[in-house]
């Protein structure tokens, strides 16, 4: 049987967070079920939002504040201005602007910066390819000290669907459409993911 001190000491050892990972959220699903992923595993999580002008940013940010409050870790927001008009769909740099903008925030020597890519989408920063694109620049910058992580990226949407039901992920605080509305939209491809999650 172990001693009593032993025990102890493994116990708290377990209870320990892990190393710090920058989890990037957006306010959907995605990034919901990406927070819960490392919270169960009792990763240090530092939530970071980019509002970069994206037409949905206002209803995003709302729902990452949401989902954060519900974790209860503290949300960083990063807001960057530029002239352009972005619209709806693929921006292409979008994700490598993100991990990027989580290099430029990251406030340890090393961990983790994670994003919700899944399976699915027809986007090349979507893929595995991406990621291990991204993690050879970052290295570049970090001396490999900083791993750039997609735990979903072999996952489809149903997969992270079930493990949002699996983990309690409060998926009513999110927020999925690109128009940006106070409702939904309902014809854009996020919009559309959302009802065909619903439906299952």
């Amino acid at each position: 049987m172990m001693p009593s001190t032993q025990r102890r000491k493994q116990v708290s050892k377990e209870r320990r967070p892990k190393s710090s990972v920058e989890v990037l959220v957006s306010g959907d699903i995605d990034s919901a079920a990406l927070l819960a992923f490392y919270l169960r595993q009792r990763f240090a999580v530092r939530p970071l939002f980019v509002d970069f002008g994206q037409p949905a940013a206002k209803q995003e940010l709302r729902a990452a504040r949401a989902v954060c409050r519900h974790y209860g870790v503290r949300l960083s927001i990063m807001t960057v201005r530029s002239r352009v008009a972005f619209s709806i769909g693929e921006i292409p740099g979008r994700n490598a602007f993100l991990v990027f903008a989580a290099v430029l925030v990251f406030s340890t020597e090393a961990g983790i910066i994670a994003i919700g890519i899944h399976e699915g989408p027809p986007y090349y920063d979507c893929t595995e390819g991406f990621v291990k694109s991204i993690q050879t620049v970052v290295d570049g910058y970090a001396a490999g000290q900083i791993k750039v992580a997609a735990p979903f990226v072999k996952w489809d949407k149903q997969t992270i669907w079930e493990f949002c039901k699996k983990a309690r992920v409060p998926v009513e605080s999110t927020y999925s459409c690109e128009q940006g509305g106070a409702h939904p939209c309902g014809k854009c491809l996020s919009c559309k993911d959302r009802e065909a999650l619903y439906a299952l």
